[in-house]
């Protein structure tokens, strides 16, 4: 049996790999937008948007590999009402950033793992972001210092290089910021036998 991240998320295979755990990458291949777009019109939480998600990637990849544990992860970023996804562009990120400027933003992380096309286990983590008060030169400073990878994220940054300058407080878990809660995944992995607990 091997171990299958759905995902092309650079961060995520590192964040495996640096506990420990050996993976191979094979990218789900499903249309995220057509996905939650019923979610979003029966208005659905966006932390159950995640989990659909996260669940829908290790699905897809399960079925195409049914004898391994396939690992699918999502994160969507709300605030309040409004539910925020990747930038397509530096305008979309300028205009995103500013939105959340000095206000509490939430990120739900999901984490799915799959077995023979069906979810096994999945689990949501919610970490809290307040950005500082951040002025239009100051987004401008930012997206032209972290160039495109402003655009690979959902929030526009990557608290663990240049977007930590954004923040007043971040109450949550490291993990789940990252786009993939650790700590519940490694104790499925071990409590299922999975790895050497």
């Amino acid at each position: 049996m091997a171990l299958i991240l759905a995902s092309g998320s650079r961060i995520r295979a590192e964040l495996l790999e640096n506990a420990g755990l050996t993976v191979a990458v094979d990218p789900a291949r499903i249309d995220e937008r057509a996905v939650e777009a019923p979610l979003l019109a029966a208005g659905v939480a966006p932390e159950d948007i995640a989990r659909v998600l996260a669940e829908a990637k290790a699905q897809e990849v399960s079925a195409r590999r049914p004898d391994d544990l396939v690992i699918g992860a999502d994160q969507v970023l709300g605030l309040g009402d409004e539910r925020f996804t990747k930038p397509a562009d530096m305008a979309a990120a300028r205009r995103q950033l500013l939105t959340l400027s000095g206000r509490t933003h939430e990120l739900h992380s999901a984490v799915a793992v799959a077995r023979g096309g069906e979810t096994v286990w999945s689990h949501v983590s919610t970490a809290r972001l307040t950005m500082r008060d951040l002025s239009p030169a100051y987004v401008g400073r930012y997206l032209a210092a972290a160039g495109d990878a402003a655009l690979s994220s959902v929030g526009c940054y990557q608290l663990e290089g240049l977007g930590v300058q954004l923040f007043e407080t971040v109450d949550g878990d490291y993990f789940t910021i990252l786009g993939l809660p650790m700590l519940p995944l490694l104790a499925f992995l071990r409590d299922s036998g999975e790895i050497d607990a």
